[in-house]
């Protein structure tokens, strides 16, 4: 008996009994199905951290400074003038500080509205760009003006779209709004949008503290990120005199920090949605356990014949994996099915454009371990069909 004979009375096995082997291969399904939409999970979270983390910039790096008293302090233009003196490594820097503020537009307070103290390259190193109007100067930061940016969820919110020579009040002081912000997300309550941007000179004045602990640089490029991670930190160092006063993250490391949480993760979840696997691989032995024991007397006949043990032997490890690839088949199409359908509702309620990529490679490594587990349970079955003695097989009723 050759392979395609054994497939074909494979298969017509599995075809006379549809419901036994349906649920047969109930576990590889699962399994395979399961693995297809958590790796594809997986891939969709990813790729989009990776789409956030690039709209911002992954040349941009991030300085926190807890300090040391007030025996060691970094001044803003220290920092400044490291980027002058380290023009192929660092492009721009800016303070940034959060304002705890009131603000009032007209007889409205809105409280999700955030006042923000930056530089005049904070522009730049964002990327954004100007709606209408300019962004802050030099001129601003130096002499303390009380000029302000709003974002577009707070123009067209408050002043029909535009705003540029209308003022608001921040902390009861007013501010000539100079320049309005493109949108650059969903433009809603709460969003990167709903902010006011100040000189970071007045900033600090209305903090508590009045210190500027934050800064963002942005690298000369993309590909230098690490020196210029590198130069920041040596540079801070030499203030502080140990590296638990400051914390310094470029974006591109936390994109690598965060996808191989994820990778994690995903990794976990896929080691139990494979259990179901070996799950499906015991049912696939205990079937065909019952499948030899009804066959006897047909094992028997086949002996006599002049079949081999190698032969029964072939024919029953062939249905096993026949049995479990088909069933991985049918959990592949079942995992397409289930993430096209995870992709939708993620859109629908979480509003943000996560799709489900199942992942050719993780397919096909589901598809091959059902295939191998199909074979692997299958073989101690067909050792006891081959190692059969014909006459008591045809003996057996």
């Amino acid at each position: 008996m050759n392979f395609f004979q054994a497939f074909r009375l494979a298969v017509q096995s599995i075809l006379s009994s549809k419901v036994r082997a349906f649920l047969t291969m109930l576990g590889i399904i699962i399994g395979v199905g399961a693995v297809t939409l958590i790796v594809g999970m997986g891939n969709g979270m990813q790729n989009y951290i990776e789409d956030a983390f690039t709209s911002m910039g992954t040349n941009l790096i991030n300085v926190d400074i807890m300090g040391r008293g007030t025996s060691r302090s970094v001044d803003v233009d220290d920092l400044y003038e490291l980027v002058e003196n380290n023009p192929d490594v660092l492009a721009h820097v800016s303070p940034i500080l959060n304002v705890g503020a009131t603000v009032k537009i007209g007889s409205d307070e809105p409280e999700s509205s955030i006042v923000t103290g930056v530089g005049e390259d904070y522009i730049a190193i964002r990327s954004y760009s100007m709606k209408e109007g300019r962004f802050l100067q030099y001129i601003d930061i130096l002499r303390r003006q009380k000029v302000c940016v709003i974002g577009s969820y707070i123009a067209d919110t408050y002043y029909s779209g535009s705003g540029v020579g209308e003022t608001l009040k921040i902390n009861g002081n007013t501010f000539v709004i100079v320049g309005v912000l493109n949108e650059e997300e969903d433009s809603e309550e709460g969003s990167s949008d709903d902010r006011i941007y100040i000189p970071y000179t007045i900033a600090s004045k209305m903090a508590w503290t009045g210190t500027i602990t934050e800064f963002v640089f942005s690298g000369a490029s993309e590909e230098n990120v690490e020196e210029a991670v590198a130069l920041i930190e040596e540079e801070l160092n030499k203030v502080f005199q140990g590296d638990q006063y400051y914390w310094v993250a470029s974006m591109k490391q936390m994109l690598e920090s965060m996808t191989q949480m994820i990778d994690v993760v995903v990794i976990i979840l896929g080691a139990i949605a494979a259990i179901s696997l070996l799950v499906g691989g015991i049912g696939i032995m205990n079937i065909m356990l019952v499948s030899v024991t009804e066959r006897t007397r047909e094992i028997g006949i086949r002996k006599s014949l002049g079949a081999k043990q190698r032969n029964i032997m072939q024919q029953f490890v062939i249905e096993a994996a026949t049995t479990s690839s088909l069933g991985g088949v049918i959990g592949i199409g079942l995992g397409f099915l289930l993430s096209t359908l995870a992709t939708n509702i993620i859109t629908a309620l979480l509003e943000t454009d996560i799709r489900v990529i199942p992942s050719p490679v993780a397919v096909l490594g589901a598809f091959s371990v059902s295939v191998g587990i199909g074979i692997l349970f299958g073989y101690l079955p067909a050792k006891k069909a081959a190692r059969l003695n014909p006459i008591d097989a045809l003996r057996y009723d």
